[in-house]
């Protein structure tokens, strides 16, 4: 039986250490959630666009598809509260660096 590449701490870290480097909302600490096949991204709103209250708030979901060897970058329908699927990656890096430039705010709200 083998375990699932992901999630896994070393990526996790991986992940942590690159989002700081986004050009949207550097002055929060978004977190890093490992969950099932990926990992989370949530932060706390604090353009006030999605939480009023400033609470927490989904950024980001990547899950690794071990069948197509490619990662899906899913962001946050917030009105609708459902995950929609953004775009596939061959590589993780690929991925953050979308998620970081977010010129057209589709992640950092």
């Amino acid at each position: 039986m083998r375990l699932p590449a992901h999630p896994n701490d070393l990526d996790r870290k991986r992940i942590e250490r690159a989002i700081r480097a986004r050009k949207r909302y550097r002055y929060v600490t978004p977190r890093v959630v490992a969950t099932e096949g990926g990992y989370r991204i949530e932060s706390a709103c604090c353009s006030r666009n999605i939480d009023p209250e400033g609470g927490v708030v989904d950024i980001a979901l990547m899950i690794f598809d071990p069948e197509q060897a490619s990662w899906q970058l899913f962001r946050k329908n917030h009105g609708k509260r459902l995950w929609e699927l953004d775009s596939i990656h061959e590589r993780l890096k690929e991925l953050l660096e979308l998620l970081n430039d977010d010129t057209e705010r589709r992640f950092w709200q």
